[in-house]
Formats: C-alpha cells, structure tokens, sequence
C-alpha cells in the first residue's frame, strides 16, 4: 500500500462523516435492549463506554459542547444547559469550523433550541453550511418523538441527495421521555425507537448514487445516563457512564481504544476526514484511531544518511580485496550487521589469511572474516563521526513523537559503538531503548532486534511501527509482527500487506500514522 488506507492502486474515496447524538441514553439499557442498527455499528469498529470527566456536569449543555468541540468545558464554558458566557467563539463546533475554515459542506438537524437557536445563550452549531430545526410542539414524550420523526425525514432526504461532508444529527426523544416518565418501559421504547430512525438514516446514506466512490465514518454518541427515576446532573456511575459507537476506514472491527473520551469525538471528525488538526485549536480529544504504542527505527539510511557511507566503507575494502561491489551484493551489504557484511566479503575474495602490517587490506587483518570486521568497523566509525548528517524529515518526526508522547526506540544492525556515535547527533535524550548489533542472539533479518526492542518497551510488537529503509530490515520488523513504514535508502521496496512505502520522513503527522497503523492492522 502506498498510503495507510488503500492500495496503490485504488483510488482514493471521498471521506464522509456522521455523527448521529441520541440525548440521554443509559448505557446499561442499551445493552439490554434490541438495538440492531447501533450494533451494526459497534461490529464494524467498537462501542466503548464514557465516562463524564469529574469536572463536567452530567447535563445535555456541557456534554454535546464537548462532544462537538473537542476541548472540555473549562475551555469551552458551557456549564450547564444555560448556554450563556460560552466561549464557542474560540472554540467552535466541528460543523462550524469545517465550514468557516475551510469551505467543507455540513449539515446539523436538531430540535433542542440551545443547539441551534440563541436560545439560552445558544447556539451550540453557529455556521453549518445547512441546518434543519424543528422544535416539538410541547415538552411531551409524543412532541419528542413527533421532533425526532420530522429530524429523521429531514436527515434522510438531505444524506440521501445532497454531499455534506460532515453532519451532525441529534435525536432528543428519549431524554425527554425519562425526564418525564423515568427510565422505565416507555422509556426503552422510546431508545428503540431512536435505533430505528438511525436505521433509515444509515440506509440513506447507503442508498446513495456516489456511496461505492465514498468511505464513511458513522459515529452514535450519548451525552449523559440518568437515573432510574429519569433525572440526570449528579455525580452517580448511572448519570456519569454514557458511550460511542464508530466505524468508518480508519476504524479496525472489534478492536476498542484504550481510552474513549467525548472530546475525542471531534478530533475523529477531523481525523477521518483528512484534516490535521491546528495545534492552535489546542483540542483536548485524539481520533479513536490507535496511535502506534511505540514506534522502532532503524538508523542507517533511514534515521541519518549513513547507509551511503556503509556502501562507500564496504565498497573501498572490497576494492582492495580485489572485488568490485555491485548490485549483487546489496542484500548482504545493505542492512546487514558488520560480521555479515564481512562473511560475505571473505566469501567473494577467496579465503586464507594475508599479508602486511599496515593499513588496508595490509593492516595485519588479513581476508579473515574477524579481521575485516574489524577494519570494516573502524572505518565506519571514522566516517560517521565526520559526515553524519540527519535523513530529511527525521528531526521533525521525532520531535513529533516526543510531544505526542509515543515511546521511540532505535533498532539497528550497526555495533554499539556506530550507534552511540549516531546519537551524538540525534539526541539519546529522545530513545527509550536502544538495540545494537550484537547485543540480541540474532541479528536482522531475524527478528530478535526488534522483538527485544518492542519487550523492553514493555508493548507487544504489534503494537508497534517499524521504520526501515532496507529489504532486510523490512523482514526483520515484519518477522517481529510490527506494522512497517519502509523508506527505502539505496534498494527498491515493494508495498506489501501490512507494509507502506514512502519516499521520505517529511511532512508526516500523528494523524497519518494512526490511520497506516489501521490499515496495517485490518
């Protein structure tokens, strides 16, 4: 795969993303109740309880602020379902911002006022590109549910037909409902049938005339639980516990994140469009794309530029050995430990002991393999002291790591001496471990180095991305199980289930690496 989410081959999809807002629904009840179209979705990516942070207020205001914005309530401040003294101008809705920002179509359907009129200080949803409002007749459970019919038809018609490229659908009826009869049978009427009208507003999106062209994120998100008797706002596990569903591309089926937060709805609206969030939103949610637990690179030509000057130090000995270094040998040269290298030079120049006592193949090492290890090694070292140079996109990229706290660790075939002279210019500051020729039972292409890496990490290989710029490197990580970003230095890669080929470090962000991390995990 050229790129984390297809083939080189395939053509890219347009992204699109749901979020549909069911207000109120208990997350123990769900899971009692026959909710087939919220469960359609939890099979194709997850369902993972929420729970309300301790400073948020277990009420509809604070919660969908969250939700929608991506930051928490002490950035967002809407405290209660008073919306007023709001900072929604700094921190807008996703609806809002995708439209104003960058021009993208979206559309928001809701009957609650403070979400979409300046009701109580609203409106939540300040400049979607369309809005549909359509307020209940009466604060009753049957206006609830006559609002959340009319909202459906509007979603339907306008999923069905028009492009929005983010929409947000908010269905109120069962809140109300244990508002004013409790959390009892009507009320489980009323959740199943909020599941029904996502059911029709699923089959819209599926009846579309561009939905093979299309990749779609669906997320179903509550706000808050209740209690039994139907209230909501205190502090209790009932009140406190709501949930998400999700599926969508970047999505792995059956496989929930570690943590589920509602800000990190946002941020996957954002994410599974194609759109890095500014580091100036200062968003408090991350995509529930799982980020690589750890990421592994290898050094020489991957990290800094020095994969050129192993060939230039083995091509000079061989020289002198009488052998010209050519593309037969870059499978044993390329990637490979010292003694490798050096075994395979032993091989192609003839076997037997030499002569002299100066340097070269004069230096008293002779054609044995230990002896050109030796020299192969000493002149390598000379030479990355004097010409290290960082590979374009390196620095950035772990830098990158570093802030977003993902564990890094250094996985190379090179000795322990070439390694610490690397980190001289990279920083060992920025490793957690580092692995060096010689220090695991076997080298690359076997996959000790890497599993040794992943293991003192404390993280399943996995779990874990592996950069590599040489076919043999790239056998060694895949043979670990890691998932493999190959860059290649000096010998072609192919693309490969699980293994994504790319020209350079440059310009990659954490959102990238998420979802190659999904696809290499599908």
């Amino acid at each position: 795969m050229s790129e984390p989410s297809q083939s080189a081959s395939t053509p890219e999809k347009a992204r699109r993303v749901l979020v549909v807002g069911i207000d109120g629904v208990r997350h123990d009840v769900l899971l009692a109740l026959p909710t087939p179209h919220i469960d359609a979705v939890a099979a194709a990516g997850f369902l993972a309880a929420v729970e309300v942070a301790d400073g948020t207020p277990t009420m509809s205001g604070p919660c969908w602020a969250t939700i929608t914005t991506g930051v928490t309530v002490d950035k967002h401040a809407v405290w209660s379902n008073d919306f007023s003294g709001n900072r929604l101008g700094v921190f807008p809705d996703f609806a809002t911002r995708l439209a104003r920002q960058d021009g993208r179509r979206t559309y928001v359907a809701a009957g609650w006022d403070p979400l979409v009129t300046v009701a109580n200080g609203g409106p939540l949803f300040a400049h979607p590109s369309r809005l549909s409002y359509s307020a209940p007749a009466a604060d009753t459970p049957q206006a609830w549910e006559d609002c959340d019919e009319q909202i459906t038809e509007d979603a339907v018609r306008v999923l069905g037909t028009d492009d929005p490229e983010a929409s947000f659908v908010y269905l109120g009826a069962p809140d109300e409902t244990a508002h004013l009869l409790g959390c009892r049978e009507e009320y489980e009427r009323s959740v199943v049938r909020a599941d029904e009208r996502l059911g029709r507003i699923l089959a819209a999106v599926r009846n579309r005339a561009g939905y093979d062209g299309e990749d779609w994120t669906v997320i179903v998100v509550t706000d808050h639980g209740h209690v039994r008797a139907g209230g909501h706002g205190g502090r209790s596990g009932a009140e406190r516990t709501a949930w998400v569903a999700c599926s969508g591309p970047d999505v792995i089926a059956g496989r929930t994140p570690d943590r589920v937060r509602h800000e990190d709805v946002a941020a996957h609206v954002y994410a599974a469009l194609g759109r890095t969030a500014d580091r100036h939103w200062t968003l408090d949610g991350r995509p529930f794309t799982a980020a690589p637990q750890a990421v592994l690179f290898d050094m020489d030509g991957t990290l800094v530029d020095t994969e050129t000057l192993w060939w230039q130090t083995v091509a000079a000995l061989a020289q002198e050995l009488g052998h010209h270094l050519g593309d037969a040998d870059l499978p044993a040269v390329l990637g490979r430990s010292v003694h490798d290298t050096a075994a395979h030079l032993h091989e192609i120049t003839g076997k037997g002991a030499g002569t002299g006592t100066g340097t070269g193949t004069g230096s008293g090492t002779g054609r044995e393999p230990g002896g050109l290890a030796a020299e192969l090694d000493r002149r390598f070292l000379a030479a990355v002291q004097e010409r290290t140079v960082a590979r374009p996109g390196a620095v950035e990229l772990l830098d990158l790591l570093e802030r977003e706290g993902v564990p890094i660790g250094l996985v190379s075939a090179s000795p322990r001496s070439v390694v610490d002279a690397v980190l001289k210019t990279l920083g060992a500051y920025r490793f957690q471990v580092t692995v060096a020729e010689g220090e695991t039972s076997a080298t690359k292409p076997a996959p000790d180095p890497y599993l040794a890496a992943a293991r003192s990490l404390g993280v399943p290989a996995a779990g874990c991305l592996a950069v590599e710029d040489t076919p043999v490197g790239v056998a060694s990580a895949e043979a670990a199980g890691c998932v493999v970003l190959a860059v290649p230095s000096l010998a072609p890669i192919p693309a490969a289930p699980g293994r994504t080929v790319r020209g350079s470090l440059e310009g990659i962000d954490l959102d990238w690496l998420r979802r190659l991390v999904a696809a290499g995990n599908a």
